[in-house]
C-alpha cells in the first residue's frame, strides 16, 4: 500500500512535535540554593579577662665579676659556686713567686738609694762647714747640694717602687670586697689568667631586683616608679615592686628592652628565681571591649572578616573587622563592629554574599514514657510521652 505526500508530511510532523514534547519534558527543573542554618550571636561588650605578663629573673642589685689586678698562674681556687662569702674572704690565689723577687730587688734598691742619699747628705754637710771658712768656692758647695737633692729623690723613687711590688704581691690574693653569694666560677686551679680576667662572679648581699624585657610597643608605657605585681613561680607568693630603671637602647639580639624592678628589701627571694611581673601601667582587665569567638573570623584579602546577618532578608554580607589581640579563646574587635549586630558564629567558611540562611535552634524529640504496669491491674490510657531537648 502506497503512501501519498501529505500523509509523510504529516507523520513527520506528528513525530516531530512528539520528539520535541519528550526534549521539553526531559529537562529538570533549577535546584534551588538551600537555606543554610548557622548558628548567630549577638554582639556586645563585656569586660577583658586576659592581662599583659612578662617571665623575669631574681637578680642582686649589685653583682660583681672580680678578677686578679696582675698577671699569673691560679695556683688555688677556695670560692665554690653558691657559697656564701663575707668580705675580706680569700676567694683564689696565683703563684706569687715572680712578685716577691721583685720585691725583694726593690727593697735593694732601696738599700742603695739610702745608703747614697747619707753619704751625699754627709759630703754636703762637710763642704758647707768649708765654705763657712772659706776654704771652697760657693759653686762647689752647690754641686754638692745638687748631689744630694738628686740622691734624696732615687731614694724616694726606690721607696715608691717597693711599695709598688709590695703592692702586685699583695695582689696574687683575690679576696672578696663585699659579703655575698657566689653565684659563677669562670676560672680553674693551673689556668694562666691576665690581669683583669674574671675568676668569679659574686652576688652582693642586699636589695635586690627583676630583670624582664619588654618589647618596644610596650615600652613606652612603662616609666621609672610604675608599679608592678611580683609573682614567685614556686611557691605562687605575691611580691609587690616599683620599676627602678628602664633601659635606654634596646638589647642587639633580642631587640627588647631590659627593665629593673626594685623589691622590698625585706623580701628576699632566692637569687635566679623565675617571677611572673604584671605591669599595672599594661593592665586593661576589666575593660569593656567587644569580643567574638575566633570560629566567626574568617580570612577575607589582606585582613579578617565576619558575616552579618541581616534580619529582613535573613541574608548574610560580609563585614571587615580589626582584630586587636585575644582574650583567652576570645578575638578581641578593635574596629568594625557595634554592639547589636548579629553575626555568624558557625558555618562561615560555607557561605557566600546575599546567601538566604536559617538561624539553627535546638531540635526537640518525644520519646515514650516508659509505664509501669502494676500486677494484675491494666495499663490505663495512651502512653504518655516524654519531651527531651537534643543537640
Amino acid at each position: 500500500m502506497k503512501t501519498s505526500i501529505p500523509s509523510r508530511l504529516a507523520l513527520w510532523t506528528a513525530a516531530a512535535l512528539t520528539l520535541g514534547v519528550l526534549a521539553a519534558c526531559s529537562r529538570g527543573t533549577p535546584v534551588p540554593e538551600p537555606v543554610r542554618a548557622v548558628k548567630v550571636m549577638t554582639v556586645s561588650a563585656s569586660g577583658l579577662q586576659s592581662r599583659v605578663e612578662f617571665s623575669g629573673e631574681v637578680k642582686a642589685r649589685v653583682e660583681s665579676r672580680l678578677g686578679f689586678r696582675v698577671a699569673g698562674k691560679i695556683t688555688s681556687r677556695t670560692a665554690e659556686m653558691g657559697q656564701q662569702v663575707k668580705a675580706g674572704t680569700v676567694l683564689a690565689q696565683l703563684d706569687p713567686q715572680d712578685y716577691r723577687l721583685a720585691a725583694d730587688a726593690a727593697r735593694a734598691q732601696l738599700s742603695a738609694a739610702s745608703t747614697n742619699r747619707d753619704l751625699a747628705a754627709a759630703d754636703f754637710k762637710r763642704f758647707q762647714a768649708l765654705r763657712e771658712q772659706n776654704f771652697i768656692s760657693g759653686a762647689e758647695l752647690e754641686r754638692r747640694e745638687t748631689a744630694y737633692k738628686a740622691a734624696q729623690a732615687q731614694f724616694e723613687q726606690a721607696q715608691a717602687q717597693l711599695a709598688s711590688q709590695g703592692n702586685q704581691a699583695r695582689y696574687t690574693s683575690l679576696v672578696a670586697d663585699v659579703s655575698g653569694v657566689i653565684t659563677a666560677v669562670e676560672a680553674e686551679p693551673g689556668q694562666v689568667v691576665a690581669a683583669g680576667t674574671p675568676v668569679v662572679r659574686i652576688a652582693a648581699d642586699g636589695a635586690r631586683d627583676v630583670v624582664f624585657a619588654v618589647p618596644e610597643d610596650k615600652v613606652v608605657a612603662l616609666r621609672p616608679g610604675t608599679e608592678v605585681a611580683v609573682r614567685l613561680w614556686a611557691g605562687n607568693t605575691q611580691l609587690q615592686g616599683r620599676i627602678r630603671e628602664v633601659a635606654a637602647s634596646a638589647d642587639p639580639v633580642t631587640r627588647t628592652y631590659p627593665v629593673k624592678v626594685a623589691l622590698d628589701p625585706r623580701a628576699q627571694p632566692p637569687l635566679g628565681a623565675t617571677v611572673t611581673v604584671v605591669p599595672q601601667a599594661l593592665g586593661h582587665a576589666g575593660a569593656q571591649v567587644i569580643k567574638i569567638p575566633t570560629s566567626a573570623l574568617r580570612q577575607e584579602g589582606k585582613g579578617s572578616a565576619v558575616w552579618v546577618l541581616e534580619r529582613k532578608t535573613m541574608t548574610v554580607r560580609s563585614q571587615p573587622v580589626e582584630v586587636a589581640t585575644a582574650d583567652g579563646n576570645d578575638a578581641v574587635i578593635a574596629a568594625g563592629l557595634q554592639p547589636g549586630m548579629q553575626i555568624v558564629t558557625a558555618g562561615v567558611h560555607v557561605l557566600a554574599p546575599g546567601q538566604k540562611v536559617s538561624v539553627w535552634q535546638e531540635k526537640t524529640s518525644a520519646v515514650p514514657a516508659i509505664a509501669t504496669q502494676q500486677p494484675g491491674k491494666p495499663v490505663a490510657g495512651a502512653a504518655q510521652a516524654a519531651t527531651v531537648t537534643t543537640r
